[in-house]
């Protein structure tokens, strides 16, 4: 039996295990030589950043109104600002971020950059349902927060799901837009203030599958 006495001890340790493990995650991170590239994308900007080692973070920073379908003219999405030297990752991310927007039947063929973030690593609940978001719900398919739930092995934890959803480093390659409430509804983006950005990438995906 362990004594009451040292119970608030030990979970001041467990405590402070865990803020250990938090600062060597964000140490590792900060010790990456990060770079980062600006697209001129349908949605505004987005800037992607990321070291040798993968992709940390894409950003959209939401500087514009999303633009319009008009007729069949593809939609764009041009490097606007880059350094001299990127990594294969960095650009990897880059050329699967183009056929996204431009020719999205393709992208599903191209490879995928790694990721080198400490929320897709290990095995914690937020990192594993962004993986199995990324590896199961493909271009123009939905999944409601309490499927998703269920899919990564906890069907009650629906509302952590949407946790997870707004931990999400790196939209649109892991793709929280096709996240959706029960009823049908698109539900929140970006904390809401992106819902609109929710709605054309959904759109363009619906658009795009059946052409």
């Amino acid at each position: 039996m362990i004594c009451s006495s040292k119970i608030p001890r030990m979970l001041k340790l467990r405590s402070v295990v865990s803020l250990q493990g938090s600062k060597m995650k964000k140490q590792r991170e900060s010790q990456c030589t990060q770079k980062t590239i600006s697209l001129l994308s349908p949605l505004g900007t987005i800037q992607v950043s990321g070291c040798e080692n993968g992709v940390h973070t894409i950003q959209i920073l939401m500087d514009v109104a999303p633009a319009e379908r008009s007729g069949e003219a593809p939609l764009s999405c041009v490097v606007n600002d880059s350094p001299a030297e990127t990594s294969p990752e960095l650009q990897r991310c880059v050329e699967w971020l183009q056929a996204y927007f431009s020719e999205p039947q393709t992208a599903g063929s191209l490879p995928l950059p790694a990721f080198h973030h400490p929320a897709l690593q290990g095995d914690a609940f937020t990192s594993r349902v962004l993986q199995v978001l990324l590896s199961d719900v493909k271009f123009g398919e939905t999944v409601s927060y309490k499927r998703l739930a269920e899919m990564a092995g906890n069907p009650r934890a629906a509302r952590a799901v949407g946790g997870a959803m707004r931990k999400n480093p790196i939209p649109l390659l892991i793709p929280c837009h096709r996240v959706i409430s029960s009823s049908g509804q698109s539900g929140p983006y970006m904390s809401g203030k992106g819902d609109h950005l929710k709605q054309w990438l959904l759109t363009h995906e619906r658009q795009r599958g059946e052409g």
